[in-house]
């Protein structure tokens, strides 16, 4: 690793120790008397982060090079088999430990959200929808920047402009976004009075506009043809680049297209590492108060 890389885990490991240790009903449950893991908790969720951010998207291969490269810090390493185990059952965990993360960092604070949501293929061929584990909650769907279908999932994001996971959500492709972001903002207590949330013409429906307005939040959204020009307006070009920005980061630096899953608790685990490292360098960014924007990862992908 390098020395940016080796500081940010060696951070974010005692941050994610001390959280587990605070919060024990966050670690993935085991049976009251057995062997006691060699690799902790805390471990295996900054080898996740590291897999992410170093781009790897093949879990042997990352095994291997954690075995060649970070035993100085990592003084034992599961083989592949052991670590997909472990990591699989850790999506909770994962889950968890972003939002305490994200509840640090100065962007929380941020009275304007962005939601969006972005195509997640899982497969081609048509043998692998029929054999596929994800068969049944992955579905058709159409990818507007690629102008094509896609087979696969769609992972739904609430995110500050500087690039910080609030919320998200992994559903079919065929999914309703505003049922989404509604159930996404009901489900984990976010609502401020006075918030704000920037959308584009998918979210559009009067009954998500109300519920939002009961709790407080203002939803900005382009108007239709047939509707009279909206509040507001100018803020949504260069918003709605930001959170296009946050996607192609996900997509292109954090390997999200490459995720490789083939069960539910598979996707949700890879989905939610890359998250949870997007969110780490967010708040080692913001809390070091290093120069440049927050979700940069200029510094740790290499």
């Amino acid at each position: 690793m390098g020395p940016d890389l080796d500081t940010l885990a060696t951070a974010l490991y005692v941050r994610i120790d001390d959280l587990l240790a605070q919060n024990p009903e966050w670690a993935p449950q085991r049976p009251a008397v057995g062997f006691a893991p060699r690799l902790s908790d805390a471990e295996l969720v900054t080898l996740a982060v590291i897999s992410a951010l170093l781009g790897f998207d093949n879990e042997s291969q990352f095994v291997r090079y954690a075995k060649a490269h970070l035993r100085p810090w990592f003084p034992y390493v599961p083989n592949r088999d052991g670590y997909n185990k472990r990591l699989r059952r850790s999506a909770e965990t994962i889950a968890r430990v972003m939002a305490g993360l994200a509840r640090e960092c100065e962007s929380w604070h941020d009275d304007v959200w962005l939601v969006d949501s972005t195509p997640v293929e899982c497969g081609r061929s048509r043998e692998t929808q029929k054999r596929s584990g994800l068969a049944g909650w992955a579905q058709y769907g159409w990818c507007a920047s690629h102008s094509r279908y896609f087979w696969g999932l769609r992972l739904h994001l609430v995110a500050t402009p500087a690039g910080l996971p609030i919320a998200f959500a992994v559903a079919g492709a065929k999914a309703d976004e505003r049922e989404v972001c509604e159930d996404m903002i009901a489900q984990a207590p976010l609502a401020r009075a006075g918030q704000t949330l920037i959308a584009d013409k998918g979210y559009r429906s009067q009954a998500l506009e109300t519920r939002l307005d009961d709790a407080g939040i203002t939803l900005i959204r382009p108007a239709t043809r047939s509707e009279t020009p909206r509040p507001a307006a100018r803020f949504l070009k260069p918003l709605r680049q930001i959170i296009e920005s946050i996607n192609w980061t996900l997509k292109g630096q954090l390997s999200l297209e490459r995720h490789n899953a083939r069960t539910r608790s598979g996707v949700a685990a890879r989905i939610g590492a890359r998250l949870l490292a997007l969110t780490a360098v967010i708040w080692h960014n913001q809390t070091t108060r290093r120069p440049g924007p927050a979700r940069s990862l200029v510094a740790y992908d290499h």
